[in-house]
This record gives structure tokens, sequence and C-alpha cells, in this order.
């Protein structure tokens, strides 16, 4: 086996010991045994277990980044695309074992690492949305704004509507929450005084 693939063979285990434990459950040993290596041939390619974990999240992170990429349709309106776009990536980040392990570890021990891997996923969601902001100012779609806050705002209201929502409520349909999204973001409110 070559050395890139067994640093792959490496890393499938990782994940997958990453997504069964949890960063704090997950030990070198446990990884070796999954990859049916010998566990110092994991310090060939990573030196520490943060290191390996890192690796992990940065793969992650491109697979989101290559379903938003694909995703995207330049034909449609912002909005649309912005809808399609962080749907997919939410969605994605929902049912990857991986997310949802780091998310229950963050909300019941405060894993640092874990707290820090997720933050670094959710950065560049954020850093995604915020380019494609700064592209719809460029083409007229939108009116000049901070696309920085804009896409962190965006960020928190999708999340509030597709996760937050559901857990004390029955889940919006996608139709439900881009109708929402619509209304908050492109039209506004109307406030009478």
């Amino acid at each position: 086996m070559k050395g890139t693939d067994r640093k792959q063979w490496i890393l499938d285990a990782a994940l997958k010991s990453f997504a069964m434990f949890g960063y704090k459950a997950t030990t070198m040993e446990q990884v070796a045994k999954i990859a049916k290596v010998g566990k110092g041939t994991i310090y060939t390619f990573f030196t520490t277990k943060e290191q390996l974990f890192d690796e992990i999240i940065h793969q992650v992170i491109m697979e989101m980044k290559e379903l938003a990429d694909h995703t995207i349709d330049r034909n449609l309106p912002f909005l649309e695309n912005l809808h399609r776009v962080l749907y997919g990536m939410l969605d994605f980040r929902e049912k990857h074992e991986l997310t949802i392990r780091l998310s229950y570890e963050v909300q019941d021990m405060g894993t640092p690492m874990a707290k820090e891997g997720m933050l670094k996923v959710e950065k560049a969601i954020r850093a995604y949305i915020q380019k494609e902001i700064e592209r719809a100012i460029e083409r007229r779609e939108i009116k000049e704004c901070d696309p920085q806050v804009t896409a962190f705002v965006i960020l928190k209201l999708y999340v509030a509507l597709v996760s937050d929502w559901s857990k004390t409520n029955e889940p919006l349909s996608k139709e439900q929450i881009s109708g929402i999204f619509k209304l908050y973001l492109a039209e506004g409110l109307e406030i009478k005084t």
C-alpha cells in the first residue's frame, strides 16, 4: 500500500472513530485498530491526535464547500442560491455522523477540541456565505451591507429555522423556511408606528 493510500486509510478510520466515540474518547490505539495498522504507522503521518482531528475537520469542510459549489446555479437569483446552499450545507451537517457526534459532545461535555472543530465548520460556512454576499453586492443584486455581519445573521437565522425551531415545534418544511427567509431578508417586516 502506498503512503498516500495508507494515510487516507488512517483518516477514514479516524473519521469512523471520532464519529462513534467523539473527540474525547477517541484514542490513537482505537484508530490503529480500526485502520488495521500499527500505532506507529499513524505517527508516521500524524504526530498528535489533535493534528489528526484537524485533518478530519478540514476534509469535512472541503466536502461541504464542494457540495455548495455544486448546488449553486448562477442563473438563479441570489436569495434562491443562498437558500439552496444553506439548506444543503446544514442538511449535510445534520446528517454527517461526525458533526452530529461533535455537537452532542460540545453540548454534553464542552470538550474544547470538539468545540473548536465545530467552530471551524461554522466559520467555513460563514466565509462561504460572505463570499456569495460580496458577489451579490458587486452584481447589484443586493444593496451595500457589511458582508461579514450579514453572513453571521443569515447563518444564525437559518440554523434557528432548520434546527433550533424543531427542538420544541414541528419541523418547518423547505418551502416554509424559504418563505420565512424571504420575508425577513428580502422583504423585511413592515413595522407600523
